[in-house]
């Protein structure tokens, strides 16, 4: 959805109310909710674009200390699809279950934990190629936590 915005004294200047693209401001808004996002201790609150994205956000969260698995020449496919899944095993539950509401609830969706990890070792092995082949350092999907900033997941049961 585009917004226009415009100052209510230039607005009150202008007889016709015209407004001329060259001096209107417009402003690109993208509406995005907040998610709950649960995988067996894992929490996280975030906005994301859809429910699976908040879960992909979830998984990256907890996989992106492991992005170096793309840049080892050394690992076969079969290496990395391992060491996920081993990681996945140790710190997830089953399903990542995402609410609009809170946590404990799912009913804006719940996502099987094998399905996701697929769908994420399947975009990083994507964009790590893109990285190599513009001559990059692998990189996280999603941005890096702040320095000094508390990781957002949490590591609490839950209650």
């Amino acid at each position: 959805m585009a917004i226009l915005l415009v100052s209510t004294a230039w607005l009150g200047r202008r007889r016709n109310h015209e407004w001329p693209r060259s001096t209107a401001l417009i402003k690109e808004e993208t509406k995005m909710s907040k998610y709950y996002v649960t995988c067996g201790s894992q929490h996280l609150i975030i906005v994301a674009e859809s429910p699976e994205a908040a879960a992909l956000r979830l998984l990256d969260e907890l996989l992106g200390e492991h992005v170096w698995i793309y840049d080892d020449a050394g690992l076969t496919e079969q290496d990395r699809r391992d060491h996920l899944v081993l990681e996945a095993l140790l710190h997830l539950g089953s399903r990542v279950e995402v609410s609009e509401r809170g946590v404990g609830r799912c009913e804006a969706g719940s996502f099987g934990v094998p399905e996701l990890l697929d769908h994420w070792d399947r975009l990083m092995t994507a964009i790590s190629r893109l990285f190599i082949a513009a001559g990059l350092a692998p990189r996280r999907v999603f941005p890096a936590p702040q320095a000094g900033a508390d990781s957002p997941l949490s590591r609490k049961s839950p209650r």
